[in-house]
């Protein structure tokens, strides 16, 4: 026994020196958040990633910012100086924004010429006039387009990236299958008057470095939506977008809400360019219904990725980069349905890596479907857009923001963390005489995963361990047994379980002090009322973590280690 102690000690203190010096260097513990400011633009399609001119990987982490509804003018801006939200952007972990735009902003005569003051004063939003004169006065007198243009400027200066996204064509709330604005041939979509429009604001945006991508069309829809317009038309689009700014991203919608791409699997697009094709992608819980309060969570969450997959997930496997340009949930945290599919959103983004877009940072809108000053239940911000509406989203979101794998200089392999998508957490071990707890996923270990489902702490000989039901997860140095043995089950495929010595199934869970235990496992079939997500866990794959980590995640054990226990020395 005595001996099993000195190697164990002995193991740990040469995992804790074993790390190479250029592993601790600064550039080596760079915020990947932090690269936007310093990335080589253009951006470029790589594979299913988006990279810079270096080749480094940069992953959009996006929040909408609606711009599109019948004042023509960023939400927002009689409530906060427009410098100051973007700002609150950045500080929120966002290093992009989508900007939606109607395309009568740059088509339509009568908006060319009318200004914010005249915008809000034709709809009577005598208050909307009175709150931007106290908090950008400078706006009040510019032209629609200018103002959308000082936002995009404002967002630059903060190093924030831009997507201009054609929202609609007629200014107004989106969407539905009847509002003229949902396919080629609608009332108010001229497929020639589009592609003018996409014209005018690729050139306009030409030269402006953050605006990096052109989303050519939101959720096509409605009773007249074919592939064959579709492949005609987006081509077109595409085409001019990239003619008259061939620096940008050109971004590809697909059918039916934006939820459909799946006929590009057997007819790609055709394209005269290369590099900058990007494909969009929407999901939020209610376009499922109420599935995920009426059915079993497991085999609901099973079910929809699945269809997602099929639908326009396989894109990343076929090495095309994937935004999921629309999600969102009320993010109060009062709305069963969204909690439910939000866990399994973040479940499966932490592990396809894939690009995105929150819907939305909108705090309250100056007019929406009739009403004035509507509170937006899905918006970051709160109604007066002065602060968050509920850090603890934030929180969940945090890991997703930044990219998990490469291309780039950091990128090496076969390195995952424990993600628990219900806090946004990740597995950490403060030292091994403190239990195992979740923690930001930016503290923690790095795990190698065995063929078998052995997690090792990487560099160590540490392993997880169940030990009882109803009890702490340990580490442990023999890992050969059963119960160190962990395989995802059920139709998430997020509860991770083993078998005890007396042959139960067990599965991880959080307790009430956010430690990391072994319970029986919930609702993996039949039972719509049974909540599992606490039991969901992802190991995901984090190939450009720093082996700086490493070293700091095994110093952590070893302070935390008391040794003269350990030894049998007393104290």
């Amino acid at each position: 026994m005595e001996s099993n102690k000195i190697f164990a000690i002995l193991f740990l203190l040469i995992s804790i020196f074993w790390v190479d010096k250029h592993h601790l260097s600064p550039k080596a513990r760079q915020n990947p958040l932090q690269a936007v400011a310093a990335a080589t633009q253009p951006l470029s399609a790589s594979g299913r990633g988006i990279v810079n001119g270096d080749g480094r990987r940069v992953k959009l982490s996006c929040v909408n910012w609606p711009s599109h509804l019948e004042v023509v003018v960023a939400e927002g801006l009689s409530k906060q100086p427009v410098d100051e939200l973007s700002q609150k952007i950045a500080s929120m972990g966002f290093n992009c924004v989508r900007l939606t735009w109607p395309l009568y902003l740059v088509t339509n005569d009568t908006y060319a010429t009318l200004t914010v003051r005249q915008s809000f004063t034709r709809l009577g939003l005598v208050e909307s006039i009175a709150g931007i004169q106290d908090h950008n006065p400078w706006l009040l007198d510019l032209p629609l387009i200018g103002a959308y243009q000082a936002v995009v400027s404002s967002l630059g200066a903060t190093n924030v990236m831009v997507i201009l996204d054609n929202h609609i064509s007629k200014p107004g709330w989106c969407c539905s299958n009847t509002d003229g604005n949902g396919f080629f041939g609608d009332q108010y979509f001229n497929p020639d008057v589009w592609i003018k429009g996409l014209t005018n604001m690729a050139t306009l945006f030409n030269g402006t470095t953050n605006v990096v991508g052109m989303s050519l069309r939101n959720e096509l829809r409605g009773p007249k939506q074919n592939t064959a317009d579709w492949y005609r038309y987006m081509q077109q689009g595409a085409e001019a977008v990239h003619k008259a700014n061939p620096n940008v991203l050109v971004i590809l919608s697909g059918l039916n809400y934006d939820k459909d791409l799946s006929f590009i699997r057997q007819r790609p697009v055709n394209l005269t360019f290369t590099g900058k094709t990007v494909f969009e992608a929407h999901w939020y819980a209610f376009t499922d219904g109420s599935a995920w309060i009426n059915g079993n969570v497991n085999q609901v969450c099973g079910r929809i990725v699945n269809n997602v997959m099929s639908s326009s997930g396989f894109l990343l496997g076929q090495g095309s980069p994937l935004f999921f340009s629309e999600f969102g949930i009320d993010i109060r945290g009062i709305n069963i349905n969204d909690n439910r599919y939000f866990s399994c959103f973040l479940g499966l983004a932490a592990d396809l890596d894939f690009d995105w877009a929150l819907w939305t940072l909108t705090g309250s809108y100056y007019l929406r479907q009739g009403v004035v000053g509507m509170n937006e239940y899905y918006g970051v911000l709160d109604w007066d857009w002065a602060q968050p509406r509920n850090s603890s989203f934030l929180d969940r979101i945090a890991l997703i923001q930044s990219p998990l794998q490469g291309p780039g200089a950091q990128a090496s392999s076969d390195r995952k963390i424990i993600f628990h998508p219900l806090t946004g957490l990740c597995i950490q071990k403060m030292s091994l005489f403190q239990p195992l707890k979740l923690s930001p996923c930016l503290n923690s270990e790095s795990w190698n995963l065995s063929p078998q489902g052995t997690l090792t702490i990487k560099g160590t000989l540490f392993c997880l361990q169940a030990s009882g039901s109803d009890q702490q997860v340990q580490l442990g140095i023999i890992c050969s047994s059963a119960n160190s043995f962990w395989n995802p089950i059920s139709d998430s495929k997020m509860h991770l379980a083993t078998k005890l010595k007396n042959g139960t199934t067990t599965c991880l869970d959080v307790n009430s002090k956010n430690e990391i235990v072994t319970a029986a496992c919930r609702c993996l079939s039949k039972d719509a009322p049974c909540d599992p997500t606490s039991q969901w866990f992802k190991i995901v794959n984090n190939t450009r973590s720093s082996e700086s980590k490493k070293s700091e995640s095994l110093m952590r054990l070893a302070m935390g280690f008391d040794w003269r226990s350990f030894l049998g020395l007393g104290t």
